[in-house]
């Protein structure tokens, strides 16, 4: 069969990098989906009423309403959307469900025939797993109307999915003999339990974040009064009492990134500090580095956000708001990867699930 013969040749690495810039792609279409407020153009799932297209008119649009009495759109009965607003929602669908589902369908058959380690072939099998996990979310998504926690479980679930993708590369690649020496990390258990509890807050962070980008009224919650009084004070002051999560969930948010912010300085001083002296943790205050730099950049860029905000047409500039998105991502990322690779310190390991037990 010709499926067995691709799967037999195709270069595992080369497809999980493909792999992974696909979901890049997907997540950035995500973050354009809320940028244009687009996340109900297509009300019904997998079709887009009624269609496979995108190319629907303000009239079939009206009759897909009046053929589906028990479907309301958040914005009004007669709120209309554009070809452009659509089209974000159907190419986003389009890169996870017929480009992306199908390259993950091949990793997994292709591990199988050109794989001997059981763990490579587990982390195919975890990724083929979030896939479908993630499709499902993508219908949850739709039918809850782009509820502010389906849209943050959707991301953080794309997230879980890019990093077994991660995890997979650098199994594969030990299998392989061709690990990057970028990803050799030493770290002792201690500092990989830094690592791991530095990814927990950055994934907080941007959870948080999302929440509060898709929560009506909360981009408002620190108010709009421009440098200092909005940010980085929030109305004023340092701190406000939180009397609703939703509508509070700015501050919440603040608070998660200053003390994740302060954490990662404090791992990295105390990292290289300690690679001076010993270079083999050289790697690890290398990656450290980068990870609080990604983070303290977005979180100047989340308070640029804030201050952007244009009284006469009551908007934020939102590219700044999908940048703030893919850097928040990106931050985790670095340090789960960090952690994932310096469970793998020693070049003779065995290609064991060693950075998902330790």
């Amino acid at each position: 069969m010709i499926g067995s013969r691709v799967a037999e040749r195709v270069p595992l690495s080369a497809l999980a990098i493909a792999i992974l810039a696909v979901t890049g792609s997907v997540i950035a279409m995500g973050g354009m989906i809320r940028i244009y407020d687009a996340g109900e153009s297509c009300p019904d799932w997998p079709t887009c009423f009624g269609t496979w297209g995108f190319d629907v008119s303000e009239e079939e649009q009206e009759s897909w309403w009046e053929d589906n009495p028990d479907e309301i759109d958040s914005r009004g009965a007669n709120h209309r959307y554009t070809t452009f607003e659509i089209f974000t929602e159907w190419f986003h669908r389009l890169l996870a469900g017929v480009v992306l589902a199908p390259m993950v369908a091949l990793l997994w058959l292709a591990t199988r025939k050109q794989s001997v380690d059981g763990a490579v072939k587990f982390a195919s099998s975890l990724g083929a797993g979030l896939i479908l996990w993630q499709g499902f979310l993508g219908y949850l998504t739709v039918r809850m109307d782009n509820e502010h926690w389906s849209v943050a479980l959707h991301l953080v679930s794309a997230l879980a999915f890019s990093l077994s993708m991660i995890w997979y590369l650098i199994l594969r690649w030990r299998e392989t003999g061709g690990a990057p020496s970028q990803i050799k990390i030493v770290a002792d258990d201690k500092q990989r339990k830094t690592i791991a509890y530095s990814s927990i807050g950055a994934l907080a962070a941007v959870f948080v974040g999302v929440y509060v980008s898709t929560t009506n009224g909360a981009n408002y919650g620190c108010g709009v009064a421009g440098f200092t009084e909005s940010w980085p004070l929030c109305q004023g002051q340092i701190l406000v009492p939180v009397d609703d999560i939703a509508t509070d969930s700015q501050i919440i948010h603040r608070v998660l990134v200053a003390v994740e912010g302060a954490g990662l300085c404090l791992a990295t001083y105390s990292f290289r500090k300690h690679a001076k002296s010993d270079s083999k943790l050289t790697r690890l205050s290398q990656w450290t580095s980068m990870a609080t730099f990604l983070f303290i950049l977005n979180a100047i860029l989340g308070g640029l956000y804030v201050i952007s905000y244009d009284p006469l047409t009551n908007s934020f500039y939102e590219v700044l708001s999908l940048i703030h998105l893919l850097l928040g991502s990106l931050a985790f990322l670095t340090l789960a990867t960090a952690w994932i690779a310096s469970g793998y310190d020693q070049p003779s390991q065995s290609s064991a699930v060693v950075g998902f037990s330790s």
